[in-house]
């Protein structure tokens, strides 16, 4: 190899496999995958059509935010401080039965894909309705996307019910199927808000067509009485009855889980998506993460919307994942900094599926990645890079971003998106919005 596309020298380099930190190494890209990790002394010979030179920063890849619905960024901070059920049937679930349209979720979601590269996301796993108009969006930002196709059995504005929803979906899908930057999965909302018939027809069509399934399970703590209620068994139970379960299965949220459900988890190697400011800020619970873990049961890190949420930062997520299970254990060794950085990186990309092409820097891997500057005053001294990353430095850190090679984030600048533009949408939809009763 004696000509590569880019060159990238930095003051750490953080793999993730094998774990730790690499000093003085550099990162070479070809054809938007990575050609080598080396020192930078040995990469020295190399010649470069672009050379970056990143003499206080970390190089690690990209975030992945494991669960989000991206343009619900134009609904952040409309109703908060409010419990689930009212927060969804009184606030939320009315705007978008005024609201929704292909044209409000290529703008929220337009909206969100730029947030979160600003912070060092390169992919998200985003469940929202409209997913064509989604997949636009995140088209143009040029960013990473898994698009899970929603399946409700109640008419909404997309769909009038779960066949309709499974149809608009996968006509999105076979649109969309060949961008490279873009996945698909299938949706349904929840155990409660789908039936039987509906998650039956899920199931085949996820298994003819490949696609993972993900739904929110046990989110609030009400859900296993009322499905105990209505099926004779508890939610986790009743979607592997119906043959949901499996390496493709992704459970979101799972709060309200009890041992039999993480014993299921394990046994059929399902992943689990851990969302902990949103969780909290509805008042939900704390997922039982150190538990999971103790089975191998594969965790993810998602921000879940910016309605819920208000911010779609995974480094916040990575952070506040940890402090909570130190404090739900008592054990200051709980979920160390290593550990939540696996989940907000390679495990997000196992859990959508992604984990060969995606979420660490190794050799043959698509080139997404993230430098971060610790290179200020307010972050010194630095004496545990990983440690530095989960507990002292934010997403405002984040200074260059990369995915496929392409650099979408230059200095702290968007270079597909335009900041104006943007600010003009959201103003847009907020002027709408506020008219709302």
């Amino acid at each position: 190899m004696s000509t590569v596309d880019l060159r990238l020298d930095a003051r750490w380099v953080i793999p993730i496999v094998p774990e730790g930190a690499l000093e003085h190494h550099s990162v070479l890209i070809e054809g938007g995958r990575i050609a080598a990790v080396m020192p930078t002394l040995h990469a020295d010979g190399i010649e470069a059509r672009e050379h970056i030179s990143l003499p206080s920063h970390a190089l690690l890849p990209g975030l992945v935010n494991a669960h989000t619905h991206g343009a619900m960024t134009l609904l952040r901070g409309i109703a908060d401080d409010i419990p689930l059920k009212p927060w969804l049937e009184d606030h939320i679930w009315p705007r978008e039965a005024r609201f929704l349209a292909p044209d409000f979720v290529h703008d929220g979601s337009l909206l969100a894909a730029a947030e979160m590269i600003r912070g060092g996301v390169t992919c998200c796993n985003d469940m929202y309705f409209f997913p064509d108009a989604a997949a636009r969006a995140y088209s143009e930002s040029g960013m990473r996307a898994m698009l899970a196709l929603p399946v409700v059995d109640f008419p909404t504005p997309y769909a009038a019910d779960a066949d309709g929803c499974l149809q608009a979906g996968l006509a999105a899908r076979d649109l969309w199927k060949h961008e490279p930057r873009l996945a698909f999965s299938l949706a349904p909302h929840a155990p409660y808000t789908v039936g039987d018939a509906s998650w039956s027809k899920v199931v085949v069509y996820a298994r003819q067509l490949e696609l993972p399934i993900q739904t929110h399970l046990l989110e609030a703590p009400d859900e296993r009485a009322q499905s105990v209620a209505r099926y004779g068994i508890g939610p986790l139970q009743r979607l592997h009855a119906l043959g949901a379960t499996g390496p493709g299965f992704i459970a979101i949220h799972a709060i309200h889980i009890d041992q039999a459900d993480i014993d299921l988890l394990a046994t059929h190697a399902c992943h689990v998506v851990h969302c902990p400011t949103s969780n909290l800020k509805l008042a939900n619970g704390i997922a039982p993460v150190t538990a999971l873990q103790a089975r191998s049961v594969s965790i993810a890190l998602g921000s879940d919307g910016a309605a819920s949420n208000n911010r779609l930062d995974v480094f916040g997520e990575a952070r506040l994942a940890s402090l909570l299970a130190k404090t739900a254990t008592g054990d200051a060794g709980a979920l160390p900094a290593p550990s939540v950085l696996r989940m907000a990186t390679l495990n997000g990309a196992a859990a959508l599926g992604l984990e060969r092409e995606i979420g660490s820097l190794e050799r043959g891997k698509q080139a997404d990645l993230i430098a971060v500057d610790l290179g200020g005053w307010q972050h010194a001294p630095c004496y545990d890079v990983v440690s530095h990353l989960i507990y002292v430095i934010g997403r405002d850190q984040v200074c260059d971003v990369w995915v496929r090679g392409e650099r979408v984030l230059d200095s702290g600048e968007l270079t597909r998106l335009n900041a104006h533009d943007l600010l003009a949408r959201a103003r847009f939809w907020q002027e709408r919005l506020e008219r709302q009763p």
